[in-house]
C-alpha cells in the first residue's frame, strides 16, 4: 500500500516529462502550539484576482468543541504567495464557529456561512453577507431556523436556476442536552431562502433514514441536476454514499438510498465544472480500483461523471498515503479554469484533520484523455 503511494511522485515526473500541467500544492497551513487545528475551510476568487481562503483556526485544543476563530487569507497571485491571517469572524459561540461556506451570489454579493456551537443540543448555522469582497460583513442572520444540534459541512451551499439558496443539514436529536443522549444518526434536512439568504425557513419533509436499513445518514450535500432536480447525498457507515430526491426545488425528498459512490464513513464533495457542464467527486474512494485501509479516509481520489452522477469514470488518485486522512473538500473553480480544492490533510502524527491543504488543478489534467 505504502508502494503506491510512494508512485505519485513518480506519475507527476512523467507527467511533467510529457509536457502535461499536473496538480500543484498552493498552501499547507500546518499545525502549531497556538493553533493546534486549521481545517473545515473554502475559497472564493474575488473580483480583483485575488483569491481568498476562509477557513477555521482553533486554539486551546483540537476537538471539534474546542474554541475557533473564522479567518481569512489572501494570495495576490494565483496562490503562489499568501497573507497572514486576518480573524472575519472571532469566536460568537460558547464552544466555537467552524465550517466554513462561501457563496457568491448573481447580485455580486459575498455570502459567508458558518456554524455556531454553544453545547450538544445547540448547534446552528449562520450568515453573513458582504458588498466589499469580505472586506467587512454584516451581522449574521440565523440559517437553521430550528432548535437542536444542526451539522452542515463546509463548501455545501448551492443558489439554484431560480435564485433559491438551499442549505443542506444533518440534525442530530440530543433530548437531554448532553453526550449521553446525542445521536449520531441525522436527519436530512434542507433550509431556504427565496431572497438572497435574508429569510430562512426549513423544507416541507423531514427525511429519516430507512428503517429497514438501519443507516446512519450523516454530513449531506446538494447539487442541482440538468433536469431541474436538486440531489442529496450523505455519507453513511454502510459502504457508500446514500442518496435522494427533490423535485420541487428543496421542499419534498425521496427516501434515500444506496447511491454509486463507495466510501467509508467520510464525506464526499460534488460539483459541476463550469466549462464542460460534467460532474466531478473528490471522496475517499473505496470501490477497490486503488488500495485502501478499511475505514480510513485515505485515498482521496477525483472521479467525472458525464451523465450527471448515475456513473462516474474511473477514478485517480490525488493522496495516497495509508497512514493519511484526507476529508472535509471544498471546490472552486476559477477563471484561469483551474478547479482548486482546499481540504484536511492530516495524518496520525498531527492528527488528522488537524493540517489543512489547498491543491489546485488544472483544466487539462481533469480530463487525461483529450476531455472538454
Amino acid at each position: 500500500m505504502r508502494a503506491l503511494a510512494c508512485l505519485l511522485p513518480v506519475i507527476l515526473l512523467a507527467a511533467r516529462a510529457a509536457g502535461l500541467e499536473v496538480p500543484q500544492t498552493l498552501l499547507v497551513i500546518e499545525p502549531t502550539e497556538e493553533h493546534p487545528r486549521n481545517s473545515e475551510g473554502d475559497l472564493v476568487e474575488l473580483r480583483d484576482g485575488r483569491l481568498c481562503l476562509v477557513y477555521t483556526r482553533f486554539r486551546g485544543g483540537a476537538e471539534d468543541r474546542s474554541a475557533a476563530d473564522i479567518v481569512a487569507r489572501t494570495s495576490p497571485d494565483g496562490g503562489k504567495t499568501w497573507t497572514g491571517d486576518r480573524v472575519l469572524v472571532p469566536n460568537e459561540g460558547r464552544e466555537n464557529v467552524m465550517s466554513v461556506s462561501l457563496l457568491r451570489l448573481r447580485s455580486g454579493e459575498v455570502l459567508l456561512f458558518y456554524l455556531r456551537k454553544n453545547g450538544w443540543n445547540d448547534c446552528a448555522m449562520y450568515v453573513r453577507r458582504s458588498r466589499d469582497e469580505l472586506a467587512t460583513l454584516s451581522p449574521p442572520v440565523r440559517v437553521t431556523v430550528d432548535d437542536g444540534y444542526h451539522v452542515v459541512n463546509n463548501d455545501r451551499v448551492i443558489q439554484l436556476a431560480s435564485g433559491r439558496i438551499v442549505v443542506p443539514a444533518a440534525l442530530h436529536p440530543c433530548p437531554d442536552g448532553t453526550s449521553r443522549t446525542w445521536t449520531a444518526a441525522g436527519v436530512p434536512r434542507a433550509f431556504l431562502s427565496d431572497d438572497d439568504g435574508r429569510t430562512w425557513r426549513a423544507d416541507a419533509t423531514r427525511v429519516r433514514p430507512p428503517p429497514t436499513r438501519r443507516a446512519t445518514l450523516q454530513e449531506p450535500g446538494v447539487l442541482e441536476l440538468r433536469d431541474g432536480r436538486v440531489w442529496m447525498w450523505m455519507r453513511t457507515a454502510q459502504g457508500s454514499q446514500y442518496e435522494c430526491f427533490s423535485s420541487d426545488r428543496g421542499e419534498h425528498w425521496s427516501e434515500p438510498q444506496p447511491g454509486p459512490l463507495a466510501s467509508p464513513q467520510s464525506p464526499a464533495s460534488i460539483a459541476r465544472i463550469p466549462w464542460s457542464g460534467d460532474l466531478v467527486c473528490v471522496w475517499n474512494d473505496h470501490s477497490g480500483r486503488h488500495v485502501f485501509p478499511p475505514g480510513r479516509r485515505t485515498p482521496l481520489c477525483l472521479a467525472i461523471s458525464t451523465d450527471d452522477g448515475r456513473t462516474w469514470g474511473p477514478s485517480r488518485m490525488l493522496e495516497g498515503d495509508p497512514e493519511g486522512c484526507y476529508c472535509y473538500t471544498s471546490l472552486t473553480f476559477l477563471t484561469d479554469q483551474r478547479l482548486v480544492l482546499t481540504y484536511c490533510a492530516g495524518d496520525r502524527r498531527v492528527g488528522g484533520l488537524n493540517r489543512l491543504k489547498v491543491l489546485a488543478i488544472p483544466r487539462q489534467w481533469l480530463y487525461l484523455n483529450g476531455g472538454r
